[in-house]
This record gives structure tokens, sequence and C-alpha cells, in this order.
């Protein structure tokens, strides 16, 4: 793809903005360029620009093509020791809150999500707790609401909760039905899925935990700013901030605004 392509995807990523109001024009633009090349394989499209003009006059174009344009992947307790961390340092601290605000941000299909509020009642600590978990991908968020995944991918879910710490089997969270797991109902009364772009929103509440995973490497440095610009105005004072372990706050324009917790498995401290 030369700079003639480039040239016609930052045309795109506009034209979606404009539009629909969603903002990719920040994200890595080698990143969206993968994305794009394979959405017009599957959206039958020859360049860029005729895919533009299918976003643009057929409604029902754009939110096939956002299932491309978002990273709807995710893992239940995704690298155990980041979650070992969270069990064994985090949450005694977070136990002295009366309350509990944690935003799970870019929470895809919810694995994330229910991941926490499972470690959050192995703590004793869920029914105290309100779990905010953002994406700005409508179908990965209805996806999470069900909270049903597939059968198959539970023995992996299984080991990584083993790997985190937990004495008990993550079978007692889930109801195997034909071939999905349906998560525990009683989970979900403690998280609140909704809409948030780090790229356009704002603020919505004061929070003692971000965890936000593997979505910043998707994001320019401008926007990575913004991001953690937002997590940093969003937590109290000595809020803990988690990110992915390909991810840091090196170089950040926001860095002062953290001290090292555990660095090694991406866990910051508000100052």
């Amino acid at each position: 793809m030369g700079s003639r392509t480039e040239i016609e995807i930052r045309l795109l990523l506009e034209a979606i903005y404009h539009r629909y109001h969603y903002d990719f024009r920040e994200y890595s633009i080698a990143s969206v360029r993968r994305r794009v090349e394979s959405a017009l394989v599957q959206l039958r499209c020859d360049t860029v620009s005729a895919l533009q003009e299918r976003v643009l006059h057929d409604p029902e174009v754009f939110p096939r093509l956002l299932q491309y344009l978002t990273v709807q992947v995710s893992d239940m307790f995704r690298d155990p020791a980041y979650y070992r961390t969270l069990r064994e340092k985090v949450a005694p601290i977070l136990e002295t809150y009366p309350s509990l605000k944690i935003w799970v941000a870019g929470c895809a299909t919810g694995e994330e999500a229910y991941s926490f509020a499972i470690l959050l009642r192995e703590a004793g600590l869920l029914e105290r707790s309100l779990i905010y978990a953002t994406d700005i991908n409508g179908e990965g968020l209805r996806k999470a609401e069900e909270g049903v995944y597939s059968l198959s991918r539970m023995t992996a879910f299984t080991e990584n909760h083993r790997l985190s710490g937990a004495n008990v089997s993550l079978s007692n969270y889930y109801t195997a039905r034909y071939d999905a797991a349906v998560i525990d109902r009683t989970l979900r009364k403690n998280i609140v899925f909704s809409d948030h772009s780090l790229a356009t929103d704002t603020v919505f509440a004061e929070v003692q935990l971000v965890s936000c995973r593997n979505v910043l490497i998707y994001f320019d440095t401008s926007l990575q700013d913004r991001a953690i610009g937002l997590f940093a105005e969003s937590l109290c004072r000595r809020g803990f901030l988690g990110l992915g372990s390909k991810e840091s706050l090196r170089f950040n324009a926001h860095q002062a605004e953290f001290a090292d917790f555990e660095p090694q498995e991406r866990w910051y401290q508000r100052v």
C-alpha cells in the first residue's frame, strides 16, 4: 500500500468522524491500514475510496466496518501475573475504601470486566464495587452484557484464573449450556456496560482504579497522551492504573502524574 492509499485512509477516517462521530483519526495509521485491508476483502471493495463511498451512502456498511476498526480480542484473566498483582498487592489497598469505582476502558466483549468482578468477589470487595466497562463498539458491548462465551475457551480461562492465585475453580462462576458458558448473572449487577470513546469523550466519574489493557498500542502518541490524561483526571489520589503488557507510561505527557507501583506488571499509582 503506497502513500495514495494512506491519503485515502485518512479521508475515510475523516468521513467516518463527520458522518458517524467515531474518531479514529489519531489511531496508529499502520494498525488502521491492516484493519482496512481486511475490511476491503470482506466488504468486497476494490479501493478505500470505494469503501468510503459505501460508508457515506449505505448506513448498513458502517456497523460492519466498525467490527474491523475496533479490536474485539480479549481473554478472561489474560496475563495472569497482572491479576495476581491485583489480588495480592492492589486489592488489600482497595479494601481500605468504603466503596469502590473501577473503570475498565476498552472492555471489548466483556472478558476483562467479568475477570475483575470475579477477583473482587474472591477478595470480598464486589458488593461495595461498581465496575464501569466501556467501549466504542456497540456490538461488542451487547455481547459483553450477554456474558455468553464459547465453552471451548473456558479451559484456557480456567488456567489463567488458577495462575492468578485463585483458590477455587472458575467453573463456580459460569453455567455450561450445550457449547456455551453463561457467566453468573449475579456478577453482572455490579457492572455497567457503556459506550465511551477515549478519542472524543470526557471523564464521567472519580474512580479508584482504571484498567486499560492492549488499547493504547493502537493509538498514536497524541491519542495516548489524551487517554492517559483522562485516566489521571478520573483517578483519586493514590488510585491505580493498570496497562497492557506491551504498554507503559514512558514518554507519555502525563508520566509525572504517576508513580511506579509494580511496573513489571504494568501497575502504576496516581501521585
